[in-house]
């Protein structure tokens, strides 16, 4: 048996993680917190925007580490040797160009009709068209089904049914064709 959900995004964390599933109508966060999983579900059809941005504390993400890889190079080319110090500052410059090619990380919020909700779609922005992308054209086809006109409902007003007025026989009249006009 198939499933109806399929996988669009993973987001891991030290301590668990996100995994974002897709379907025809709903879009499902399952957040593994250590040993429980917690599932949020969002209707498409109540799904009113996703918004993506990167994260400022990406630039301490990038130079931390880089700063305290350098710094314990030029402290190992001044007390122990020039090759590992050498090491050292490579890394470092290794780090730098890694989180440059990789790109900010990013946050997210997702709003519905009933709850705003802060949770990572995605770990870089780079990737975030992809995934906002393969959720866009589920909602656009959820909702283009759910706008297709209906047929018109045809009323039969019953035979046996009293002798209506004048007014009364031309107010049902324009009110069932004004029914089949609005097809609702």
């Amino acid at each position: 048996m198939k499933s109806a959900f399929r996988k669009i995004s993973r987001v891991g964390s030290l301590g668990g993680g996100t995994k974002w599933y897709l379907s025809e109508d709903c879009l499902l966060a399952a957040k593994r917190m250590m040993y429980t999983v917690e599932y949020r579900r969002f209707y498409l059809r109540d799904l009113e925007y996703i918004m993506v941005w990167p994260s400022s504390l990406w630039l301490w993400r990038l130079m931390i580490p880089a700063a305290l890889l350098l710094a314990l190079g030029v402290s190992f080319w001044h007390w122990v040797n020039s090759t590992s110090g050498e090491i050292f500052s490579v890394l470092a410059l290794g780090w730098v160009g890694l989180e440059l090619a990789r790109g900010p990380t990013a946050r997210s919020r997702i709003h519905t009709t009933g709850a705003t909700v802060d949770l990572p779609l995605v770990k870089r922005t780079r990737r975030a068209h992809k995934v906002l992308d393969k959720i866009d054209t589920v909602v656009r086809t959820t909702r283009s089904v759910l706008e297709q006109p209906t047929t018109p409902l045809n009323i039969a007003l019953p035979a046996e049914r009293h002798a209506q007025t004048g007014s009364e026989a031309s107010a049902t009249s324009s009110i069932a064709a004004a029914t089949q006009t609005n097809g609702s």
